[in-house]
């Protein structure tokens, strides 16, 4: 389901960071609470929350509230922080994850902002804004939450650890059980089945919203291969910065390992940047987005162009 090249790197970079473990602490503390930031911004983003990154960080690092800012904004972020602490709790033992702890994780995510629902199924309809899916009657909740944890913990241990948590994300998503905060909470679980499995925490980036949405929308109509390699470019990403940051360099890297704008990486190669920009949106190509740029390497171009001999 993952794209073949895409599939190779994040094999490759898995192996690369599962040799470098026990991971140096110091590189490690850095970067989980980098990606806790990140985390809590972009998904509370994506849900429509008016917070910068940077009073994001305020907010975790002071527990103050900003001037200007709803209280609700403020509980979003302290409540996913205390999410993903118990998520992180979860990811370190071995307990089948099920329904309980989905609810769990939702009562924590909605704490202070909707103490009746938090962690409650929904008792009412739902639509789901701009989306042609209908999510299911409210009475067929706790069955359909059992038929999911029992597919994911005996068909789905059979797929591979990031199209597994990319589906689980889906369908979670697409059962829709609570009221509000379903979005967080599907991302929340997708990240617990991927830390157990060992890899870094993975951010669906808030420019991505668009592209997200769309993914989700062709797997509610079956297209499941689209949400499955979205998934995987994010891991990827977070797999090259647990890289980065873990890997000792005695020496500046080989220029061709260097990340160069796709503007650049173009030079003395048959494509456009046009080209290698929507390798780089389909996983074709390693690549990573910084803002709203994308890099490469010249060392990926040429992988990409050996692998269709041109």
């Amino acid at each position: 389901m993952l794209e073949s090249r895409l599939l190779a790197r994040l094999n490759r970079k898995k192996a690369q960071l599962d040799a470098l473990r026990p991971l140096p602490p110091a590189a490690l503390r850095r970067l989980q609470e980098q990606l806790m930031v990140e985390w809590i911004y972009h998904s509370n983003a994506i849900e429509g929350s008016t917070l910068t990154l940077r009073e994001t960080q305020f907010i975790l690092e002071t527990g103050l509230t900003i001037g200007g800012k709803s209280l609700r904004e403020h509980f979003e972020v302290i409540n996913h922080r205390d999410a993903i602490d118990y998520v992180q709790m979860l990811a370190a033992g071995d307990e089948p994850i099920n329904a309980f702890h989905v609810r769990q994780i939702h009562k924590l995510v909605l704490t202070q902002i909707d103490d009746a629902n938090a962690g409650q199924y929904r008792t009412l309809p739902v639509r789901i804004g701009g989306a042609r899916h209908q999510p299911p009657e409210s009475w067929d909740l706790p069955y359909l939450m059992a038929d999911w944890a029992e597919w994911l913990n005996s068909t789905a241990l059979s797929l591979h650890p990031i199209s597994r948590a990319a589906l689980a994300h889906h369908r979670l998503a697409a059962i829709h059980p609570f009221i509000d905060g379903n979005g967080r909470t599907a991302r929340l679980v997708m990240n617990l089945l991927l830390l157990r499995d060992g890899f870094p925490p993975t951010i669906i980036l808030r420019e991505n919203r668009g592209q997200y949405y769309r993914v989700l929308a062709q797997a509610d109509a079956g297209n499941e291969p689209p949400i499955v390699n979205f998934v995987g470019r994010a891991v990827e990403r977070s797999l090259t910065l647990y890289l980065e940051a873990c890997t000792s360099r005695g020496s500046m890297p080989d220029p061709a390992e260097q990340w160069i704008p796709l503007r650049q990486a173009v030079e003395g190669t048959p494509y456009s940047q046009e080209y290698l920009g929507l390798l780089a949106r389909n996983g074709r190509l390693e690549a990573v987005k910084r803002g709203k740029v994308w890099y490469t390497t010249r060392q990926a171009v040429d992988a990409y162009r050996q692998s269709v001999g041109s």
